[in-house]
C-alpha cells in the first residue's frame, strides 16, 4: 500500500508521529476554511494560513478599549461626564496593578470573575486617612461606566462574550434632599453681612425659583433672557449636562435677584457665583446660621424648585419635567415620590384638624343640651302663676 499525499516516510518505513501530526494540521486547515466561509469572509490560501497561525485577529487589550472609547467620546460627551470616565480609568489601572501585578490585560481575559473582583476592590478602596472612598452607588457608577465600554467592545467584535451579561448593577434608592416652604423662607429672610455668604445665598435662592443647575446659573447671560408668549421675562437656555433646550418663566423672586445684581461687576455671567466647591462649603454655613439641619449643596436648590416651588403647588409633573430639562418623565417622577410623603403628612394634619372640629362641635352640642335642661326643670309662665294665686 502506497503513501497518501502529504504523508511522510522516515528512513525506515513510515513515520507514524509525523503522519498523525500532518493529519491534525489538515483537519485544522479545513476548520479554518469552514470558519471563513461561515463568517462570510474572503477565502484565500493566505487567509486560511493567517487564520491557522492566529494572525488574522489582533488581540485587543483593556487599555486599547479605554483609549478608543475616551478618544471618541471626548467629542460627544460633556467635560464633566468625561472627567468621570477618566476617574473610572484610574481605578481600573489601580485594580490591574493590585490584582494582576501588570498594567494591561487582553480583553479575552475579561470574565464574570473579573467583574466581581473589580467590585470587591472598589468597595475596599480607601484614602490616605484609611476612609472608604466610594459608597455603594459610587461603586455602581464606576461599574456602569465600565459596562458601557465593554458593550462597545462587543459591538466592535473585540470580544465574543460580554462578562456583564450575568452581573446586575444594584443602586440604593434615596429620596432627594429639598427645602420645605419654611426652610426656604428662612434662608430668603436671613441677611448676611459677609458678601461671600450673601452672594451664595442669593444665587442659591435664584436657583430655587428657576431650577437651574450650578453650571447653568454660572453661564447665564442677558442674551438668554427674552419676553415669552405671555409678555413676561423667560430664560431660554440649553442645559450644559444634556444639551436639552429649556424655557423657564422667571418668577418674581428670581427676577428681584437679577435686578439686584444688574450693575454688579461679575466675571462672565449675571450673578456673582464662585467655584462649586466654595459654594457648597458656604451653603453649609448658611444652613447652620438658619438652623437648618440638612446636608445642603447647590443642587438641593434644583430639587427644591421641583418639589416645594412646583409640585407642592399643584404644577403638573409634565410641566415640571419640561422646566427641568429632563429627557425622560421617569427622572422627574423621583421628585413626585418625595412630594407624596409631603402630601401624606399634610393629609394627616388635615385629618387632625377635622377631628378637632368634631370634638369642638360635640362639646358645643353638649353645652347647648345642658343649658336647655336647666331651663326645662321649673318652667314658670304667667298663666301658671295666676292660676296658683287664685
Amino acid at each position: 500500500m502506497g503513501l497518501q499525499q502529504g504523508q511522510g516516510q522516515g528512513q525506515v518505513g513510515r513515520d507514524p508521529n509525523l503522519n498523525a501530526y500532518l493529519d491534525q494540521v489538515q483537519v485544522k486547515l479545513l476548520q479554518c476554511h469552514a470558519q471563513l466561509v461561515q463568517e462570510d469572509k474572503i477565502v484565500s490560501s493566505n487567509a486560511i494560513k493567517m487564520r491557522f497561525l492566529g494572525e488574522d485577529k489582533v488581540s485587543r487589550t483593556l487599555m486599547d478599549l479605554i483609549e478608543y472609547h475616551n478618544g471618541n467620546m471626548v467629542h460627544v460627551l460633556k467635560p464633566g461626564t468625561m472627567k468621570n470616565y477618566y476617574t473610572t480609568e484610574k481605578y481600573l489601572k489601580r485594580f490591574l496593578k493590585s490584582n494582576f501585578k501588570q498594567e494591561d490585560i487582553h480583553l479575552k481575559q475579561l470574565n464574570y470573575r473579573f467583574i466581581l473582583d473589580l467590585e470587591h476592590y472598589l468597595r475596599k478602596c480607601t484614602d490616605k486617612k484609611k476612609r472608604l472612598c466610594l459608597s455603594n452607588n459610587g461603586v455602581m457608577k464606576h461599574l456602569e461606566r465600565f459596562k458601557k465600554m465593554v458593550n462597545l467592545a462587543v459591538k466592535l467584535e473585540w470580544v465574543s462574550k460580554n462578562p456583564f451579561d450575568r452581573f446586575q448593577l444594584k443602586f440604593n434608592k434615596f429620596d432627594r434632599v429639598f427645602l420645605t416652604h419654611r426652610e426656604l423662607r428662612l434662608i430668603e429672610e436671613t441677611e448676611f453681612k459677609q458678601y461671600r455668604l450673601q452672594h451664595v445665598k442669593d444665587c442659591f435662592v435664584f436657583s430655587c425659583y428657576t431650577g437651574l443647575s450650578y453650571v447653568d446659573v454660572k453661564e447665564l447671560t442677558w442674551d438668554k433672557i427674552a419676553k415669552g408668549i405671555d409678555d413676561r421675562n423667560w430664560i431660554y437656555t440649553k442645559r450644559e449636562k444634556t444639551d436639552e433646550l429649556v424655557k423657564i418663566p422667571i418668577l418674581p423672586q428670581a427676577w428681584e435677584i437679577l435686578e439686584k445684581y444688574r450693575d454688579y461687576p461679575t466675571h462672565n455671567g449675571l450673578l456673582p457665583i464662585c467655584s462649586n466647591q466654595k459654594v457648597n462649603t458656604y451653603l453649609k454655613e448658611i444652613a447652620g446660621a438658619c438652623g437648618i439641619h440638612k446636608n445642603i449643596t447647590f443642587h438641593v436648590a434644583r430639587h427644591t424648585f421641583a418639589t416645594t416651588v412646583m409640585l407642592s403647588n399643584g404644577v403638573p409633573i409634565e410641566t415640571v419635567s419640561k422646566l427641568l430639562g429632563h429627557t425622560k418623565l421617569s427622572t422627574t417622577q423621583i421628585y413626585a415620590r418625595v412630594v407624596e410623603s409631603k402630601i401624606s403628612e399634610d393629609i394627616g394634619n388635615l385629618l387632625m384638624r377635622f377631628k378637632e372640629r368634631e370634638n369642638h362641635r360635640a362639646f358645643e352640642k353638649k353645652e347647648r343640651k345642658g343649658r336647655q335642661g336647666v331651663r326645662s326643670k321649673d318652667p314658670k309662665s304667667y298663666h301658671n302663676l295666676t292660676a296658683h294665686g287664685s
